[in-house]
C-alpha cells in the first residue's frame, strides 16, 4: 500500500467516524427537537393545554363537534372506550364526559392514556381542564372505572374548524411502577406485590 493510499484510507475512516458520531448525536437530540417543533407549530396534535383555562365568554353563535376515539396497542388487554362517541359544544363552554376502562386480566395493572388532537391546528384551542390522562390509572384484576374528562374549546378556534377529534392511546405501565402494590388476602392478611 502506498503512502497516498494510506492517507486516503485514514481520511475515509475519519469521515465515516465523524458521520457515525453526528448521526448518533442527531438521533439522540431528535425527540426533544420534535417535541419543541410540535409545541411551536401545533403539528402532530400534541396538546399542551392542560389545567385551568382562561376563557372569558361562551360563543353561542356556533357549535363544534368533538369526537372521541380510543386505541389500545396490541400489548394492552384493557377494554377502553368513551362513554360518548361525540358531543357538540359551544366554544368557551365547560363540558364534561367520561371514558370507561376495564382490566379483564387476572392481575393488577397500571395504564396511562396519551392524548392527540386532530386537526393539529385545533390542538392549541382544546383545553383539558381535568383529564384522566394527567395521571396513571391503576386497576385491580377484573375491576372497571369511569375516568372523567373536563374540557373547554377556546372561542378563538378558527371558524373553518367545525370538528375536533380527541384520541387517546392507552399504554401498559405496570412494569414501570417502582411502588409495591398491596392486595387483601383472606388467609394471610395482605400480600405485597
Amino acid at each position: 500500500m502506498t503512502e497516498q493510499n494510506e492517507k486516503q484510507t485514514k481520511r475515509l475512516v475519519v469521515r465515516l467516524a465523524t458521520a457515525a458520531i453526528a448521526m448518533f448525536g442527531f438521533g439522540f437530540a431528535l425527540v426533544p427537537l420534535y417535541d419543541v417543533f410540535c409545541e411551536i407549530t401545533g403539528l402532530n396534535g400534541k396538546n399542551f393545554n392542560q389545567g385551568p383555562a382562561k376563557v372569558s365568554s361562551v360563543d353561542r353563535s356556533r357549535t363544534v363537534k368533538i369526537q372521541f376515539v380510543t386505541v389500545n396497542p396490541a400489548s394492552m388487554p384493557w377494554e377502553f372506550k368513551p362513554n360518548e362517541r361525540s358531543i357538540r359544544v359551544f366554544p368557551g363552554q365547560d363540558r364534561q364526559t367520561a371514558f370507561y376502562a376495564r382490566n379483564p386480566t387476572a392481575h393488577w395493572m397500571v395504564a396511562q392514556a396519551v392524548p392527540s388532537v386532530t386537526p393539529s391546528e385545533a390542538a392549541p384551542y382544546l383545553h383539558k381542564v381535568n383529564c384522566f390522562c394527567f395521571d396513571r390509572q391503576p386497576l385491580e384484576a377484573g375491576a372497571d372505572i369511569e375516568m372523567p374528562l373536563l374540557f373547554v374549546v377556546d372561542p378563538k378556534l378558527p371558524e373553518h374548524i367545525s370538528t375536533i377529534t380527541l384520541s387517546y392511546a392507552l399504554y401498559d405501565l405496570t412494569e414501570k411502577q417502582n411502588v409495591t402494590h398491596t392486595i387483601p388476602n383472606k388467609n394471610k392478611g395482605q400480600v405485597t406485590l
